[in-house]
């Protein structure tokens, strides 16, 4: 049996945790780490040739953080309290989506320890001793399947046994598509490999919406650009196993958006 998933993931959304960010950022003035010497002379406005020569780099930063530290204190919190998203000890799961084989793809919304109880139902309720399932998904080694775990965890959700926890890329429970395309110590996005292999990509949402999305209470659309995903997962993995055929797509997706390039000219 094949699992194909994807998550999407909040902030830590406890009261006060945006806000205690903002606060740690205002009293430890400092550039971001993304700060070069020359940005902070530009953004300055210190043009002269020899005057931009003769100042240090940490004399530069330092002269940025007094004039602009306070005024993007809140950006620079809200900026690291947004990467909470991806630590399963602070961040939260507001989305999972899944298919089975070539079945319709489904999300799972709403309270992160029902949405984790109901995507556990579904596998247990499709489990079949007899064929080992697979969990097959994009960068999901690394990220999705220890967070659905550790938020698992957390909220004392008992996962199902065959559900892997802290995999290796290797392990025949898994297949994850970033790893055995990109390799070891490398990353290719999910967007730049539908690209490469012609599958429509995104359109709109991406991860870094997310969060906004959920804030604006758009959590439909966030449910279908996450079963999106799922399916463009599945896309991918067929075209590196070399799978024929198209796939049976739920009613809330569009099948001809997910006709590869080359399958449309073949046509």
């Amino acid at each position: 049996m094949n699992v194909y998933h994807d998550i999407e993931t909040l902030p830590d959304m406890r009261p006060g945790a945006r806000e205690s960010f903002i606060e740690d950022a205002r009293n430890n003035v400092k550039a971001p780490s993304d700060m070069t010497k020359e940005k902070a002379l530009d953004e300055l406005g210190i043009l002269d040739a020899n005057e931009r020569k003769f100042t240090s780099k940490d004399k530069a930063l330092s002269l940025w953080c007094e004039r602009f530290g306070l005024e993007k204190a809140e950006e620079i919190g809200d900026a690291n309290w947004r990467k909470t998203s991806f630590d399963a000890t602070q961040g939260q799961i507001c989305c999972i989506g899944y298919a089975f084989d070539d079945g319709f793809t489904h999300s799972c919304v709403g309270d992160e320890k029902d949405i984790l109880q109901n995507f556990f139902s579904a596998l247990v309720s499709e489990f079949d001793a007899r064929r080992r399932p697979m969990f097959i998904g994009h960068n999901h080694v690394a990220f999705d399947l220890p967070f659905i775990f550790r938020r698992a965890v957390i909220l004392g959700v008992e996962p199902p046994r065959f559900l892997p926890s802290i995999p290796r890329p290797w392990d025949e429970s898994v297949f994850d598509t970033m790893f055995q395309w990109a390799g070891h110590g490398n990353r290719i996005s999910m967007d730049a490999l539908c690209k490469a292999l012609g599958i429509p990509g995104k359109d709109g949402m991406d991860g870094s919406k997310v969060c906004d999305a959920y804030l604006e209470g758009r959590i439909s659309e966030i449910a279908e650009y996450c079963r999106g995903d799922v399916e463009r997962t599945r896309q991918i993995y067929r075209r590196m196993t070399f799978y024929p055929g198209l796939l049976a797509i739920g009613p809330e997706i569009d099948p001809a958006e997910f006709v590869p390039d080359w399958e449309r000219e073949a046509a």
